[in-house]
């Protein structure tokens, strides 16, 4: 290309990018330079003063309501079932007659028992008396010393024959009594597994009807391996450790009882311990195998500095808040306590009354200038703020 064709594309270039620089400055739609910067201005946060109060330390779990005593009533004799003398769900005190199983044969093996004793308790006397007798002229040598041996061995046979029929006799006045089928336990029936009029036999699985022992009852609850030292300590301070049981919902508190054991071992799959629980439940609210939420009370820290949980950060360099002072925000490291209730105990770094900032968290930095909008206005403090678009060659943001 020779040098003429090179100076005339570069005048031409140059003509046309001052035209297009003209035009774009002179363009009404060209935002002008306001120096705005949505990231330089105040940020709107929320506060809430720290506050001195007694926190009660809880431990909370999901708990099982468990019968202190739950037995499956089964006849202990083969028969046919005359009657029942319980209503289902009715409350039973322990020793009231259940059920009856039909006698009659229970009753003539005790009669037959009580004859075979009657026999040999004749036997024996005959024998007895035959003994004496012999003792008496065994001196004058009327009859031999053998003689005397065979008869006191025939008494002593006797009396052990004596024994038997007497356990027999037990045996089957022991078996008459197992025909009335009493409560072992005072307890709650459930529904019955038999009718009256069908056969029963010793030891069925499935039983008659089964007690539940509900008054007093127990909760069992599982807590975590890092709360255990927190709970012996409270048992070996305050000896009883109250506990709450809530419902399903957690709005409603059902009873109210005390911490009765722990097991003797951490369960190494799940690393928690199995606590059990004491309630009278006089009311019935507690229900068999119902799940419940179980808040132990554990101790109380008197007079303590608290603020929001949701307040407090985590960062590298560990816990910490923002605090309001000057119109600017700063950062407090804080050492914490325990959380309860969605309140968390502040051990050091804070004084009680500081403005502590719960809402606006995202956008803060050490000494952003804040602007509190508490309960004026609605905060929005974690939207991004939006940046202007550069606009594109040759024409303005629309």
């Amino acid at each position: 290309m020779s040098p003429r064709a090179v100076l005339i594309a570069v005048v031409t270039v140059a003509l046309i990018g001052g035209g297009w620089y003209l035009i774009a400055r002179d363009d009404p739609r060209r935002p002008k330079d306001s120096g705005f910067n949505p990231w330089q201005q105040p940020v709107p946060v929320r506060t809430v003063p720290a506050i001195r109060e007694d926190l009660a330390l809880q431990v909370r779990s999901i708990g099982t309501v468990t019968p202190f005593n739950s037995v499956v009533v089964r006849p202990r004799v083969d028969g046919t079932l005359l009657k029942l003398h319980f209503a289902e769900g009715q409350r039973v005190e322990e020793g009231q007659l259940l059920a009856e199983i039909d006698p009659e044969p229970y009753r003539i093996r005790l009669a037959q028992a009580q004859g075979a004793q009657q026999q040999n308790v004749a036997q024996l006397r005959n024998a007895e008396l035959e003994l004496a007798q012999y003792e008496r002229i065994i001196a004058a040598g009327t009859i031999p010393r053998q003689t005397l041996d065979r008869q006191q061995a025939l008494v002593n046979q006797l009396r052990g024959t004596q024994k038997s029929d007497q356990a027999q006799v037990d045996e089957a006045r022991l078996q008459l009594s197992y025909t009335r089928i009493t409560a072992p336990i005072t307890g709650r029936a459930g529904l019955r597994r038999v009718d009256p009029g069908n056969l029963v036999s010793a030891n069925d699985a499935n039983g008659i009807v089964t007690l539940t022992q509900t008054q007093p009852v127990s909760v069992l609850l599982t807590i975590p391996e890092s709360d255990l030292a927190n709970v012996r300590a409270g048992l070996a301070e305050r000896g009883v450790l109250p506990v709450q049981a809530w419902d399903r919902e957690g709005t409603k508190l059902l009873a109210t009882g005390t911490l009765r054991t722990l097991d003797n071992q951490i369960d190494p799959a799940t690393g928690t311990l199995r606590l059990k629980a004491e309630f009278a439940n006089d009311d019935d609210a507690l229900f068999p195998n119902q799940f419940v939420n179980v808040v132990l009370q554990i101790g109380e820290q008197k007079g303590v500095v608290t603020i929001p949980a949701d307040a407090v950060q985590h960062g590298s360099r560990g816990t910490y808040v923002y605090v309001i002072e000057g119109g600017k925000a700063k950062l407090r490291d804080v050492k914490l306590g325990a959380t309860v209730e969605g309140r968390t105990a502040v051990l050091d770094g804070l004084a009680v009354g500081e403005p502590v900032v719960l809402e606006g968290l995202d956008r803060l930095r050490e000494d952003s200038d804040v602007r509190v909008v508490n309960g004026t206005e609605p905060t929005a403090p974690d939207a991004t703020p939006p940046v202007p678009a550069r606009p594109g060659p040759g024409r303005g943001p629309s």
